[in-house]
């Protein structure tokens, strides 16, 4: 009587761990599969602070997304880096960013904004959704911008 009941035990067992065991599996796969492409960001951010107009913020936010969804230690990692933290520093929540650099970021915004409309409108480029793509988007970027913490002084460094 025992064998038997040991054996279905083993059988129920068995059949109760299977799932768990397939969403252990993917889970991890899911969180193998962000901090490569973390990794790659990362890549892709460090190709950038030499490459110019290629961007390098972006990568580093999607890096330390993917870093925080997959692998913690990875994110604290790259956030106390001293190459690619100071790009990061104002993601943490309640930082302020100094006037002076929402003033030149706004400035340098429309600035390209303004220039890239001057120069599409001398090509023949088909101008009808562009020119409201750009200005929404330096309208949503010039709010977030803004909204960056309480602003600091204008002695601040940029």
């Amino acid at each position: 009587m025992s064998t038997l009941d040991t054996t279905s035990s083993r059988l129920t067992r068995g059949v109760d761990e299977r799932p768990h065991l397939a969403a252990r599996m993917v889970l991890r796969m899911r969180r193998i599969l962000l901090a490569c492409l973390g990794v790659l960001c990362v890549g892709l951010a460090a190709v950038g602070v030499v490459v110019p107009g290629l961007p390098t913020t972006i990568f580093l936010i999607l890096a330390t997304v993917c870093f925080m969804r997959s692998c913690p230690w990875l994110q604290r990692t790259l956030v106390e880096n001293r190459l690619f933290g100071p790009f990061l520093k104002y993601l943490e929540p309640g930082a302020e960013m100094p006037l002076r650099a929402k003033v030149i970021s706004l400035v340098a915004m429309w600035v390209a904004i303004s220039t890239s409309l001057v120069l599409l409108s001398t090509a023949d480029a088909p101008m009808v959704w562009v020119v409201p793509t750009m200005v929404i988007a330096g309208a949503i970027g010039t709010v977030s911008i803004v909204r960056i913490g309480p602003s600091g002084s204008c002695t601040e460094t940029a």
